[in-house]
């Protein structure tokens, strides 16, 4: 029988997790602020934290110190409904066996638990060294869904580490960002971080540009040269698109990989560099090791610690958030041009293949369009050259408005059909959950956010109008 204490605000919250631990067979108490739940540490020694960060009062993690103290060999397990990578660093510098994003699976947080009791009886819960870095407002990575928590997490995890790290998904996910990230919280974050593309590099400079070369090594080398490693001595390197180092340069890296040392080309001379190797490919290596085209050895040398950057639509819900950080990076001095509902609903309607640099792309686009006003659903960019942009511009007079809805819903069924997605059977469904939405969020708009007049407006009862907001 273990001793659990949940420390939580929200009674639904705490009365759920009270329920579920007890039926484990766990003697189970419940605070709803630190003050108290420092007070029931005097006189119940948990064997297991479960601890909100957002309390009344002081916030659990500026807490964890105390809770330390009063119960040293407790496992702490934060728990969280506004997660960034911020406070996944915090949790993880404190020495937080685990961190959990709201709203959880009741099972998850039982198999937390049950890990967590079986480190600590192992006393193997680790406590990793606190780092003070900061990533600056424009390197942050954005985004409260449960893949970017997870993502998150791993960059905390291994920030403080100098383990090499290989960072995969498709173009536009924000791989850069997550290796900023990494290198802004560790201990190298004062010394370089250099970044190169391999796949914007020629073959023939790569290897130059990534160890450097004595002069007369080849043609044009009139002097000798440093290359990046020897650049990034102390700090960390950035190898984007990873999987195109020609055979050459892949036998290089995995000297530097597992000696740390350099031969600049031309030259006999071995060269020492301590340097930290962050890798990204959007690749699959899997397959090219499988045709030869990159080494095994090369491949779990840099894949020590993995980390998936997801794609956006498999995280939508972070859309907006998305949109009003690209909002507030262009406004001239001035105050950033709002997004309407109709707006965001349009945005996460919409598959996003190319991802997070795609919707950045988008919103900067809304912007030029919107000429300063509030960023309207129409103000999207089209998808395909199927729907022209001069469509964007129509004026009333032009065409009405049944009109022009034929052409956006033409438009877009047009596009599905390009994109290969017609077969799936679900184009019926797509298409009015998409006019559901954008109609239910300009209704509630046109009416000043009084949901009774829009559901009025609509034909329909507010608690029907409630669940397609929710929705």
């Amino acid at each position: 029988m273990s001793r659990i204490l949940i420390v939580d605000d929200e009674p639904a919250i705490g009365w759920s997790l009270r329920e579920l631990l007890c039926d484990d067979g766990h003697v189970v108490e419940l605070a709803a602020s630190v003050e108290a739940a420092i007070d029931i540490c005097s006189r119940f020694t948990p064997d297991v934290l479960l601890l909100d960060v957002r309390l009344p009062g002081r916030d659990g993690l500026s807490a964890m110190p105390e809770f330390r103290a009063l119960a040293p060999h407790a496992a702490v397990v934060v728990m969280t409904a506004f997660g960034d990578l911020d406070s996944a660093v915090r949790a993880v510098q404190a020495g937080a066996f685990e961190y959990l994003v709201k709203p959880f699976d009741l099972n998850r947080v039982s198999d937390v638990v049950s890990r967590a009791l079986a480190d600590r009886a192992s006393e193997a819960v680790p406590a990793l060294a606190a780092t003070n870095a900061s990533l600056s407002p424009g390197l942050a990575l954005v985004g409260s869904s449960l893949p970017m928590q997870r993502v998150f997490q791993q960059i905390a995890l291994v920030a403080p580490s100098d383990l090499p790290a290989l960072i995969t998904g498709d173009t536009g996910t924000g791989k850069e960002l997550a290796a900023r990230a990494i290198h802004a919280h560790s201990h190298r974050r004062n010394k370089p971080l250099l970044t190169t593309s391999l796949a914007s590099l020629a073959p023939s400079v790569i290897e130059s540009e990534l160890f450097g070369h004595v002069r007369g090594a080849f043609t044009g080398a009139t002097v000798d040269r440093q290359g990046l490693f020897e650049l990034a001595d102390g700090g960390t390197i950035f190898l984007d698109e990873i999987g195109d180092a020609p055979p050459e340069v892949q036998v290089k890296l995995l000297r530097v990989l597992e000696h740390r040392e350099i031969v600049p080309v031309g030259s006999a001379v071995v060269r020492s560099v301590n340097v930290r190797v962050i890798a990204a490919t959007n690749r699959d290596l899997t397959a090219a090791m499988a045709s030869g085209h990159f080494r095994e050895d090369l491949y779990h040398r840099l894949r020590v610690f993995p980390i998936h950057m997801p794609n956006l639509a498999t995280r939508l819900e972070d859309v907006p958030a998305l949109v009003a950080c690209f909002l507030s990076r262009h406004t001239d001095g001035l105050h950033a041009p709002a997004a309407s509902e109709a707006f965001l609903a349009a945005a996460c309607a919409r598959p996003w293949p190319g991802n997070v640099r795609e919707l950045k792309h988008a919103v900067e686009y809304a912007r030029v369009v919107a000429r300063g006003s509030t960023l309207r659903s129409e103000h999207l960019p089209p998808t395909t050259n199927a729907f022209p942009v001069e469509n964007a511009f129509l004026r009333p007079t032009d065409q009405t408005a049944d009109q022009q809805m034929t052409a956006a819903i033409g438009a877009w069924i047009t596009a599905v059909w390009q994109e290969g997605e017609s077969e799936s059977g679900s184009l019926h469904k797509r298409l009015i959950q998409l006019v559901e939405a954008i109609l239910a969020q300009e209704a509630v708009e046109r009416t000043g956010g009084n949901r009774t007049a829009a559901a009025k407006l609509l034909g329909l009862d507010r608690a029907t109008l409630r669940d397609k907001l929710k929705r």
